[in-house]
């Protein structure tokens, strides 16, 4: 994939859709690609999270104790909470088709956030939709 289809797909993202093209572009020298066949783990739960993905091509599952929470494809991401935190992965992401994925590390995206607050403006909004849609699937799974 190509930097400008990459950078197509970033800004189709809530964390970066207001981020410049210039600063887009000098992300993706930091960044790597990854190919993870499909049934392989992508990143697994309980380990040290070091990374911000976006699904360049393919499709995966969020999975926790078993259950799917989450069906992910080209132009999803995961992975914003642990490089806020650098806590371990709450879940397993496991590749369902043979997925590649564009990887920012802990330390760039840190960097990127320093210099563009925005970023760390549409990091919250994303976590906060995020956390309210899990909690409403709580609410209407115990109903």
């Amino acid at each position: 994939m190509e930097n400008t289809q990459i950078i197509a797909l970033l800004k189709t993202t809530p964390i970066f859709a207001h981020t410049s093209e210039k600063s887009l572009e000098s992300m993706l020298k930091t960044a790597v690609i990854k190919t993870v066949s499909s049934g392989d783990k992508v990143v697994q739960e309980g380990q040290g999270g070091v990374g911000f993905y976006l699904i360049l091509d393919g499709k995966a599952e969020v999975i926790k104790e078993g259950e799917k929470l989450a069906e992910l494809e080209t132009g999803n991401f995961f992975g914003e909470l642990s490089v806020i935190d650098g806590q371990p992965r709450t879940a397993d992401v496991v590749a369902v088709t043979e997925t590649k994925c564009w990887i920012l590390s802990q330390w760039a995206m840190k960097s990127i956030i320093a210099n563009h607050p925005e970023v760390a403006l549409s990091m919250l909004e994303e976590l906060a939709r995020r956390l309210r849609a899990t909690n409403a699937a709580r609410v209407n799974t115990t109903e």
